[in-house]
Parts: structure tokens; C-alpha cells; sequence
């Protein structure tokens, strides 16, 4: 009951604390003889780490993982994973002048109003730290799905009011903002050095496609596949709302105009985001979704103390100006958990995966 496990057959549970000891995971139900290293786990964390550029936290981690279990001679023996890294470059002593005060708009009141007892430092739990073990799973995740073909990529399409006129996948891989269009950059490096010299912070709007997904992937009626890729991209911290498919124009547009006409080679349109019924069509599935800005900002502002005291409150530390550009590894990671998970789930009730449909040529 304690949610910090997610998966049905391919589960993962994380555990750690941003000022903890460790960050580690386990992994279990993942197929055998799939073929992982270190090494493939590192490349998916070294694109979430944090200190990788001057618009992102200055807290240098190297995110060295560790494998602890369940490789063995560099393939998964079917055997429970567990992975594990170490936390090397907290500055607890910056959050001491706020320990029993709540910083708006974090999870500190209300983990302190579940629990009673919380760990202030960074937002203990509830900190964005956490991901680091999702982006690990993640990554085994996406070596198995890359084996059948199926390739996740995960954009910025727009900051604050900036926004991307057209999406390009492969230019996430060229700039430090993870943006789709790279005729905004320069506008983007205007508005960060504004943003850092203020001290303040904005919001994102981010997308994953998933290209060449098997039909069929999704369980009805509570665990449909856009059901489950909803829930765990509303996990990922600071997400407030996700929408897939078409949703920008779904109120501008008639039934007529929206729908997806079938022929025989397939569907005309792709406003469905690639999911009918809940279940995967053939298509590439499309989500996207908005990040809020980030809460712990050197702007002063007001609030609670543990005895109920009004209180005024400035967050130090090392912070995101948008916490967003760090979340497309974390978000194509749990995009891939999702989707490998319903491979396995479809596997064991309907047997070897589908590519098409039989009705089209």
C-alpha cells in the first residue's frame, strides 16, 4: 500500500531519499538472457543527471550505477535486478534554515500532515532525485523493447512562452534543453539567463512518441494502455496534466474532421495518439504533457511554520530553472516501463506479439 512499486508483471520499486545514502531499485519479472551492462544503464542516467549545464541544478552527481543482482555475464538471469547509486554531493546545511518551514507549492506539508515525521533535506522522498532509479529501470526496459523494434523518443516543445513551431525528434540530442526546434535556442539562452540572474523559474510542455509499437498492447477496462501511460507519467514529479493524441484541436474540431477513416493500408490520421478502446492500434502512440514551474525559487514568498506561524520563506540551494528540461529521459523511461509492461501482459494472456492487424495489407 505504500506506492512506491509500479508495474504488473515487469515491477519496479524504487527507494532513497535525495539526501539519503542511496538510491536503488528492484526489479523483478524481467525476462532472462536479455543483454545489459552498466554501461547501457549509465548512458540513459548520464542524459537525467544532474550538473550537466548551466541551466540545470549545480549539484554535481555522477550517477554511477551499480549492478547488484540478477546480471550475470552480462545478460538477465530472469532472477530479481537490483541496482543502486550513490549519493555523493549533498549540501544538507542548505535546507537547516527551513526544516520546520513548508515551502509552498512542495510536498512538505502534506507528507509532514500523512507521516508526522519527514526528511527536509532536498524533499527527502518527494524529491525529484528519485527518478534516477526510473530512468535505471528504464533503461533495461528499453534495451528489450529496441530488440523488437520499438524506439521511444521523448522532446521539449515548448518553455515558458516559447514554443516549438515544429517538432524535429532528433534535435532533443543536440541541445542542452532537450527542444525539438533548434531555431529557438537562442531565445531559450535569453530567457535562462533572465530566469538564473532572478532567481525565479517557469514551466514546459514536453511530448513522447513511441514508434513502432505491436497492436494489441493494453488490458481493458481499468488498465488500458493510455490509462496506464497517464498514471505513470502523472508519477514523474511537478506533472499536471497529460493528453494523448490530438487533444489540442479535439473541442475545435468535429467528429467528422477528428476521426481516424480505416482503409486498407491502414488508418488515414493518427488523432487518436495511436490507442482505441485503450488498447494500441499499429500507430505511433503521442502524449504529451506540462510540467509546472519550478517551486523551490530565491523569490521570497509566504507561508506555514510546524506551529502554525505565518511565516516569510526564500529557498536556497541548487535548483532547476525549469525542472522540465531534466524530465524527457525520465519521461521515456517510464513510457518504455509501461510499454514493456503490457508487452509481457499480452504475451501471457494472447501469446506471441502482433505486428498488424489481419485486415490490413
Amino acid at each position: 500500500m505504500s506506492g512506491n512499486t509500479f508495474g504488473t508483471i515487469f515491477r519496479v520499486t524504487t527507494f532513497g531519499e535525495s539526501h539519503g545514502v542511496a538510491l536503488g531499485c528492484i526489479i523483478d519479472g524481467c525476462p532472462p538472457q536479455i543483454e545489459i551492462s552498466e554501461e547501457d544503464i549509465q548512458k540513459e542516467l548520464d542524459r537525467r543527471k544532474p550538473g550537466q549545464s548551466d541551466v540545470t541544478t549545480q549539484r554535481k552527481e555522477d550517477d554511477a550505477v551499480k549492478i547488484l543482482s540478477g546480471v550475470f555475464e552480462g545478460k538477465t538471469l530472469g532472477t530479481p535486478i537490483g541496482l543502486v547509486i550513490y549519493n555523493k554531493d549533498q549540501r544538507s546545511q542548505d535546507y537547516s534554515d527551513i526544516k520546520d518551514t513548508f515551502r509552498p507549492n512542495h510536498a512538505d506539508i502534506t507528507y509532514h500532515a500523512k507521516y508526522g515525521h519527514r526528511d527536509y533535506r532536498g524533499g527527502g522522498r518527494s524529491s525529484a532525485r528519485e527518478t534516477a532509479m526510473r530512468v535505471a529501470a528504464g533503461a533495461i526496459a528499453k534495451k528489450y523493447l529496441e530488440s523488437i523494434g520499438v524506439v521511444t523518443k521523448g522532446y521539449v516543445s515548448q518553455i515558458g512562452n516559447i514554443k516549438a513551431d515544429k517538432i524535429n525528434l532528433d534535435a532533443p540530442k543536440t541541445n542542452k534543453y532537450f527542444f525539438a526546434d533548434e531555431s529557438k535556442l537562442d531565445e531559450l539562452n535569453s530567457m535562462f539567463e533572465a530566469l538564473i540572474a532572478e532567481g525565479n523559474s517557469v514551466g514546459a510542455k514536453l511530448g513522447v512518441s513511441v514508434e513502432n509499437c505491436p497492436i494489441g498492447l493494453g488490458e481493458p477496462v481499468f488498465d488500458k494502455l493510455d490509462a496506464d501511460l497517464a498514471k505513470a507519467i502523472m508519477s514523474i514529479n511537478a506533472v499536471k496534466s497529460v493528453s494523448i493524441g490530438n487533444a489540442e484541436d479535439i473541442l475545435s474540431l468535429k467528429g467528422s474532421e477528428i476521426r481516424d477513416e480505416i482503409r486498407k493500408t491502414g488508418f488515414t490520421s493518427n488523432n487518436a495518439g495511436g490507442i482505441l478502446g485503450g488498447i494500441s492500434n499499429g500507430d505511433a502512440i503521442n502524449l504529451d504533457f506540462l510540467i509546472k514551474p519550478t517551486s523551490s525559487i530565491q523569490t521570497s514568498g509566504k507561508t506555514l511554520n510546524k506551529d502554525g506561524d505565518e511565516v516569510d520563506i526564500q529557498v536556497k540551494g541548487r535548483h532547476d530553472p525549469c525542472v522540465g528540461i531534466r524530465a524527457v529521459p525520465i519521461a521515456e523511461a517510464m513510457v518504455n516501463l509501461v510499454i514493456m509492461d503490457h508487452v509481457l501482459r499480452n504475451r501471457a494472456q494472447c501469446g506471441d506479439i502482433k505486428q498488424e492487424p489481419p485486415f490490413i495489407e
